[in-house]
């Protein structure tokens, strides 16, 4: 349930994807092409609680985009996205599902493994053809806005391995 306090949400830019600090509010800017709609769900200091839900406002060259202001480092997020459900055609947009910004810099929590994170029912005769309402949030590591000016990023856990592959013909 999502806890109604106030927050303000303007149009920001587009131009860096990810939660950006800015010394005065957070932009916030994922890429998606085929959404309808996205929203920035904002999470209590345990993450187990949302406290505000706020649609992005702008869509500017395939990245949906808003600026929080007085959003400060340490603000726990993720996001939910709007749009068809469309398997067959490779499209499983299901807002039932919270979603971890692919370019957040830290994220708090661990992932509990749980039928919720699926966005189609398991045992169902259908199999991944249907659409699953539960909701993945208590199950779903909580992405974390930071002040890079302020990271240490010696200290911050990275990929086990780093691969580059080219191929040419």
């Amino acid at each position: 349930m999502t806890t109604n306090r106030a927050f303000e949400i303007r149009s920001g830019y587009s131009h860096t994807l990810g939660a950006n600090y800015d010394g005065e509010g957070v932009n916030f800017a994922i890429f998606s092409a085929h959404a309808e709609r996205v929203e920035l769900c904002l999470y209590d200091p345990s993450g187990e609680h949302e406290i505000a839900r706020l649609e992005l406002p702008e869509y500017t060259d395939e990245i949906w985009h808003g600026y929080v202001p007085k959003l400060q480092p340490g603000a726990l997020y993720g996001y939910r996205v709007y749009g068809p459900y469309d398997p067959e055609n490779g499209h499983r947009f299901n807002p039932n599902k919270l979603l971890i910004d692919p370019y957040a810099r830290e994220l708090v929590g661990d992932i509990q493994w749980n039928d919720a994170h699926f966005a189609y029912q398991l045992l169902h005769d259908d199999k991944d053809l249907t659409f699953d309402d539960q909701d993945s949030a208590p199950f779903t590591p909580k992405c974390r806005v930071i002040d890079p000016a302020e990271a240490n990023w010696e200290d911050r856990q990275t990929a086990l391995h780093t691969v580059v592959e080219r191929h040419y013909l």
